[in-house]
């Protein structure tokens, strides 16, 4: 089992009077993590998955709740988005049983976050929990072996269930992908064209690292741009994919609209574009090695609450950062390269216009950046 950097910061905030909410993709992780931090207690688990349990929790009245409770004082609630109205149920549980510690699982943040936020307001800790990080991975495996899968991850990612069944990453990523890609946002988002999602996820897959054109998508897929931007907003509320903008502050020739778009997890990425081949065969691995580092840095700033902001950076003729991060006042700018075979100059016309701090990350030093 994987120690998750949230766990304890979680532990922390038990018992103050507020629901703790995990919300993330499937499968990464959110009810065993829960499990173990409740292991050796008793409480009162309540699995949405089950029809009989989303009846019963749908628009409940006090005295339902408080029949369901019992005398439990702590309660589990797993798979939360699919109950009806549960955002007034647990705001009830909340206001009316103080002595209750409630923990809430959901699956992605189409209906948590639409349906918590307003009838939560002030009563929970929320937090996101994504693929194994690589901090999480070397924590466990070490050092030399850690540094020897770094090909692997860069292929099958970090989902748990990948890192546990060596040996049979493509078919338990295939099955992620039908199961929770397909059939999750599917259901979920009410998504009547899947042909449309599968086609654009395509589209992305093969654009990772590169600006993203609205315009461009929907000439190619056949939709219009407002479908692209729903679609996409679909995929990001689902923990899929996640935007980067550009950075824009005092150039005239900076591009301002401009958006790069990533996945949390390279093995979803591979997944969708049927590639697993190594990487001395790809063509790609700028692209792998890029979405890996980007991805690794927003689990890590939100993890550890940095409250960096992260962007881009390109202007009209060309010049470009690849990775821009704004932290306490300080703006810095990345280049990513696997291999670095020269040394690598960042704009002089970025790094004199913001006062940047820049590196290189490569190969060798790549460690520095995704674990803060």
């Amino acid at each position: 089992m994987y120690q998750r950097t949230i766990e304890s910061n979680i532990k922390d905030n038990i018992g103050n009077g507020k629901a703790i909410i995990i919300v993330g993709a499937r499968q990464v992780g959110k009810t065993t993590l829960i499990k173990k931090i409740l292991e050796g207690q008793e409480y009162l688990f309540l699995d949405a998955d089950d029809p009989a349990i989303r009846q019963l929790l749908s628009v409940p009245n006090t005295e339902e709740i408080r029949t369901i409770l019992g005398e439990n004082k702590i309660v589990f609630i797993d798979e939360a988005q699919r109950i009806a109205g549960i955002g007034l149920t647990l705001k009830i549980i909340t206001d009316q049983f103080k002595k209750v510690q409630l923990f809430v699982s959901g699956s992605s943040s189409f209906d948590i976050g639409n349906k918590l936020n307003e009838p939560l307001t002030g009563r929970k800790w929320e937090y996101e929990l994504f693929p194994i990080s690589w901090e999480e991975f070397e924590n466990k495996e070490g050092f030399v072996k850690s540094e020897q899968q770094l090909e692997n991850r860069l292929l099958y990612g970090f989902y748990p269930e990948v890192l546990n069944n060596k040996g049979k990453e493509r078919k338990v990523l295939k099955n992620l992908v039908s199961s929770y890609l397909y059939r999750d946002i599917l259901a979920i988002s009410e998504i009547r064209k899947p042909e449309i999602l599968d086609n654009l996820l395509l589209a992305l897959a093969l654009q990772v690292g590169s600006e993203v054109n609205y315009n461009e998508l929907a000439g190619t897929i056949g939709v219009n741009k407002i479908t692209i931007q729903k679609y996409i907003d679909i995929f990001e509320k689902g923990y899929v994919i996640f935007r980067l903008n550009s950075f824009s502050r005092n150039l005239r020739n900076e591009i301002k609209r401009n958006r790069k778009i990533y996945f949390y997890d390279n093995g979803i990425r591979n997944a969708i574009t049927g590639n697993f081949a190594p990487l001395k065969l790809r063509t790609d691995v700028g692209a792998l090695w890029e979405n890996f580092l980007v991805s690794e840095r927003i689990k890590q700033n939100i993890y550890k609450e940095t409250f960096a902001r992260m962007y881009f950076w390109r202007t009209k003729q060309q010049q470009e950062i690849d990775f821009v991060e704004e932290k306490d006042g300080v703006i810095y700018g990345y280049e990513f390269k696997w291999k670095t075979r020269s040394k690598v100059k960042l704009s002089e016309t970025f790094v004199n216009t913001y006062h940047a701090k820049t590196k290189v990350i490569d190969r060798k030093n790549f460690r520095e950046f995704v674990k803060i």
